[in-house]
């Protein structure tokens, strides 16, 4: 548990995919199917995934996150030998409605009960956040869904941090953002935000400016960081 606490907070702003919802369910609902190339697969689905976002930003080719994630999921089947139409779809399907980590929903409550707004803020495609959202019962919980469809950047391009300021007219300093993501915190960080990184997995620190002003566990640490006693 971090001593660390924020001053000044707002509204509490979450990535979605790997801080909210787990990124790796979908894969799992189909493990059997899969056998032992489940991980592999699930891996390199999510790693193609990012990579699509920074390349076609950085090419000026943008398209909406639904279409990259399809794409990532057909690289990763390609390359580790699935041949497998139905299970493409079922994967597909899976991905709308992700499983979110156990804490969400209280630590969504506690927020709200503590005076603060709270938010998506995601590279997800508006349809693919609702759906989220909605399988997961959080859509009283959260006062936005914000997608980067708005703009058609992705992260890190720090105009999609902006997307939060914009809709909740405060200061990035007022603005508390959360990501399992490292490089999503550090960038968020480097904009301005007050950010607590959610390092889930244990994951060495990055080389990258303006470091994260919390690290915590789970979510479940936030409350008692961005609510003022």
């Amino acid at each position: 548990m971090t001593d660390t606490s924020f001053s000044g907070i707002k509204a509490c702003v979450f990535d979605a995919y790997g801080t909210l919802f787990d990124v790796h369910s979908a894969v799992g609902r189909h493990r059997g199917r899969l056998a032992e190339r489940a991980d592999a697969v699930s891996d390199t689905w999510r790693t193609k995934q990012l990579q699509y976002t920074w390349l076609r930003t950085l090419m000026g080719h943008y398209i909406p996150f639904w279409q990259i994630t399809q794409d990532a999921l057909d690289f990763a089947m390609q390359a580790h030998g699935v041949e497998d139409p139905a299970l493409r779809q079922d994967l597909c399907d899976a991905y709308l409605s992700l499983d979110c980590y156990p804490e969400v929903p209280g630590v969504l409550q506690a927020l709200r009960e503590g005076g603060l707004k709270t938010a998506v803020l995601s590279n997800g495609s508006p349809d693919m956040l609702d759906a989220a959202v909605d399988s997961s019962g959080l859509s009283d919980l959260l006062d936005a869904s914000l997608s980067v469809d708005s703009i058609g950047f992705y992260k890190p391009d720090m105009r999609v941090y902006q997307i939060a300021c914009d809709h909740f007219g405060l200061q990035p300093a007022e603005i508390s953002f959360q990501s399992s993501n490292a490089w999503d915190a550090y960038a968020a960080a480097s904009f301005g935000f007050q950010v607590a990184w959610c390092n889930r997995f244990g994951q060495a620190p990055e080389r990258l400016p303006d470091s994260p002003g919390a690290e915590i566990k789970t979510l479940a640490e936030l409350p008692a960081i961005v609510i003022a006693n």
